[in-house]
This record gives C-alpha cells, structure tokens and sequence, in this order.
C-alpha cells in the first residue's frame, strides 16, 4: 500500500469525502499529526475496522488531497491538507444543496421539529440569528 502525497497544486479543492474517511479524517484532526498505528489505535473502539481497512482509508484521503505524508523514520507520518471547518462547511452546504434545495430556513424547521433544545441552546441559536441579521 502507498501512502504517496499528491502534487500539491492537484489538492487544491475540497475533496469528496465518504462517510467512513469522515471517520478516519476527524482522527487525524484530532491527533494532528499521527502515524497510521496511531490513527488505528483510535479508531479500534469507535469503528470495527480492521487495520487494513483504515490503511486504504488514510490511502484514499491523501489521493484525494485531504492528506499528506512525511516519512521522517520509519512511518509515515499524517498531516491535513484540509482545515476540519472548511470541511464542514462544505459538506453543510451539499447537504443543504441536495436535500433542501440551499434553503435553510426548511431545514432548520425540519431539524427543530423533532429535537429538543435546551435553554442555552436556544440562546445560542439566538445569538447566531441575530449577529447573522446585523
């Protein structure tokens, strides 16, 4: 399995990102710059992966130019070519895009009819609303 980096120029865009790479890109997040034993010991209790699994996953994300390695030993070395908020974003607004056809305020009324929000919440939502208004 190869871990080779992508030109940089060629990562440049947001990559698509699969619902199990999710997974395996908020562990890199999270460790920041982790080894691939170290990304597979994180995710040994959250995912039923096998080690292989996760290896072709970290393969994937850094084809896709979510990723980059270094090889300063013995291992790679995992480094995010992507910030976790822009990928949020991203994936909100696609989401937004498909289901909602870009329209927010749907789908805040769909989300909020089934949720129960606490006090704190609602005033955080509030705060958001109102500095989003100004």
């Amino acid at each position: 399995m190869s871990f080779e980096t992508k030109p940089e120029s060629e990562g440049k865009n947001l990559p698509r990102i699969s619902d199990a790479e999710w997974t395996v890109l908020k562990a890199v997040w999270q460790l920041q710059t982790p080894t691939a034993r170290e990304v597979v010991e994180k995710l040994k209790d959250e995912a039923n992966w096998k080690p292989k699994t996760i290896h072709t996953l970290l393969s994937r994300l850094v084809q896709k130019g979510a990723l980059t390695t270094e090889k300063p030993r013995r291992e790679y070395v995992f480094k995010p070519l992507v910030a976790e908020r822009e990928c949020r974003l991203a994936a909100s607004r696609s989401f937004l895009e498909k289901v909602f056809d870009g329209e927010i305020a749907p789908f805040l009324a769909c989300f909020l009819e089934r949720e129960k929000l606490t006090r704190e919440e609602i005033e955080e939502l509030k705060a958001i609303l109102e500095e989003k208004g100004s």
